[in-house]
């Protein structure tokens, strides 16, 4: 099996280390080199302008069904031309009453080239087995609902 890492940097930059106002910028160092800059949600105390983990993780689930999706699609000779999603995500409350990312939807849009173009059963199909053998996916507990726009 595979192992994969990021590094995460955070540093004090206010003299003062209070939870309304300590400042929640950081760094997200991947491991193809890239350097994302991360805080926490508007909502809680974070700059807008960054990404949060909320965000990370919404995007790597539509990431992940999206890369499963073209896998499978090019193992059945179906040409994808373009593919893109609009994916959301809502906190909730677990059994336990913690704050959790309760429900994701995936909105993707496939367009297949003319000729290979399936029938809404096979696409469907399709999103079906992306769903099932998604990495992220299959490691969430969140509930996951695929809506395609036709």
């Amino acid at each position: 099996m595979s192992s994969f890492s990021v590094r995460i940097n955070w540093r004090r930059t206010t003299p003062d280390f209070d939870y309304k106002t300590f400042d929640r910028s950081h760094t997200w160092r991947l491991a193809g080199g890239q350097t994302v800059n991360g805080s926490a949600a508007p909502e809680y105390s974070g700059n807008p302008e960054m990404s949060n983990p909320e965000e990370a993780l919404l995007a790597a689930l539509s990431s992940c069904h999206m890369l499963t999706f073209l896998a499978i699609a090019a193992i059945k000779k179906l040409v994808v031309d373009s593919y893109e999603d609009q994916p959301t995500a809502e906190l909730g409350k677990n059994e336990k009453g913690r704050i959790m990312m309760s429900r994701l939807t995936l909105r993707p849009r496939v367009v297949f080239s003319s000729d290979t173009a399936p029938s809404t059963q096979v696409l469907m199909d399709l999103h079906r087995k992306a769903k099932e053998n998604c990495f992220i996916g299959n490691s969430l507990l969140s509930e996951v609902i695929l809506d395609p726009v036709f």
